[in-house]
């Protein structure tokens, strides 16, 4: 039995053919119950999200497989196959298991690090066992690759450093003022971006919040959702006094704010520091303002230049997570090992013979004495108790009726007889 990943992502294919090729949910449920009919295929899972649409099979003949899912991909996304065959990627075994520990991992992501794929993992995972097109294989390569991500969550950094605007906005906050907590801001502009660091600013402990928008029903509406309070433009200056951080995003095409009116405001504000977060392009913060004392001003580029070292951070965290994933990877397989049948009957022949000899010895030891004849005696009758009791299973797990569902027996069996001692559950 072979594992085989079949996919496609944003590395090996645009946006079109991805978007042509997304399943919704309703269209995994459908596509999982096709697959499993299909005589090629043993257990299958999908998994489909905005940047990656990958199979994930278990089959006995990898190249019969490969054709029959480009064929059903293409029928049933009713798509010629040589639109997208050249975008996909093919992975066998190991290579397989390795792979979904990676994305599993968000090392494989857009952004590395980002945790929204385990949880559209862990969501397809449990989609698949709904339908039961998933098995014993499979159920045991995503609970370990589920452990795996866990692992590189906390034994790595890939998540520590901020990689978007909003999140950098944040962490360059944090380093001004230390703790955010009851500190207030004013969002000036009412832009996607501006909201989402201002999300992040009041998770952080920033609670006084000031929204001014030139549309002031907008501000009333965004002020609402963070219990904030609405102002006018004209009220921006006044409102100065208050708030420690401002974020500004408008479309403006001069700067709203300059070095005369924030000036004056330092010293009744009595040197506090004031922090400016301007993502707006053209800028909103006129760049003078950061020669007065206390007053701190990032741009749109000083973000960026934030994001891409922490980007670079991220990716020699990622080195660590690869290791751990090699490591994952090598256990499954030995456990995929112990699924064959005659390590799986020698592994119960020797715990019975262990179990049988250290029995044995416990018993002739409590007797007062005992000839050699006797011994011998004992001996061959509990090594025979032990052949007649074993033997039903053991030619139960070799017979050809067992095999279309060996690896389900197999594991069965390792289970009820504990052979997996050694073995990560």
């Amino acid at each position: 039995m072979h594992i085989l990943l079949i996919g496609l992502n944003h590395k090996s294919a645009p946006i079109e053919i991805r978007e042509c090729l997304a399943f919704s949910n309703e269209d995994i449920g459908k596509a999982l119950t096709t697959l499993s009919a299909l005589p090629e295929i043993e257990e299958a899972m999908l998994i489909s999200t905005c940047n990656r649409v990958e199979f994930l099979i278990t089959a006995q003949n990898t190249t019969e497989t490969v054709t029959a899912i480009k064929s059903f991909l293409a029928e049933f996304k009713k798509t010629p196959e040589h639109k997208f065959e050249k975008t996909l990627y093919v992975y066998e075994d190991d290579e397989a298991v390795r792979h979904i520990f990676k994305v599993a991992s968000s090392l494989d992501s857009m952004i590395v690090g980002e945790p929204q794929i385990l949880g559209q993992i862990k969501a397809a995972y449990r989609q698949s066992t709904e339908l039961n097109t998933s098995g014993v294989i499979l159920n045991r390569l995503f609970h370990k690759a589920f452990s795996v991500a866990k692992r590189v969550r906390t034994e790595t950094g890939i998540a520590d450093h901020a990689v978007s605007i909003s999140y950098a906005a944040v962490e360059l906050a944090k380093k001004i003022f230390d703790d955010l907590q009851g500190r207030g801001a004013l969002l000036i502009g009412a832009g996607e971006m501006a909201v989402l660091a201002l999300e992040h600013l009041a998770r952080n402990g920033v609670n006084k919040i000031f929204v001014a928008n030139r549309t002031f029903e907008r501000a009333v509406e965004v002020a609402a959702r963070f219990r904030g309070t609405p102002i006018r433009f004209e009220e921006i200056t006044d409102s100065l006094f208050n708030v420690d951080i401002v974020i500004s995003s408008t479309g403006a095409q001069h700067h709203i704010l300059t070095h005369k009116d924030i000036k004056p405001l330092m010293r009744p504000r009595r040197n506090r520091s004031l922090f400016f977060i301007d993502i707006a392009v053209p800028r909103d913060i006129d760049p003078n303002i950061n020669r007065i004392n206390n007053v701190y001003v990032y741009d749109i580029d000083d973000l960026k230049g934030v994001i891409d070292k922490n980007i670079e951070d991220r990716k020699k965290e990622a080195m660590r997570g690869d290791r751990i994933v090699d490591e994952g990877a090598i256990q499954f397989r030995k456990w995929l090992e112990s699924l064959e049948v005659t390590p799986t009957i020698v592994a119960l022949r020797n715990k019975a013979e262990t179990i049988r000899k250290a029995e044995l010895e416990k018993t002739i030891s409590g007797l007062k004495s005992i000839s050699d004849k006797d011994r011998v005696a004992i001996e061959r009758l509990t090594a025979s108790i032990c052949n007649k009791i074993l033997h039903d299973p053991t030619i139960f797990l070799k017979r050809p009726g067992c095999w279309e569902r060996r690896g389900f027996y197999i594991d069965a069996a390792r289970k009820l007889f504990n052979l997996n001692e050694d073995d990560d559950q």
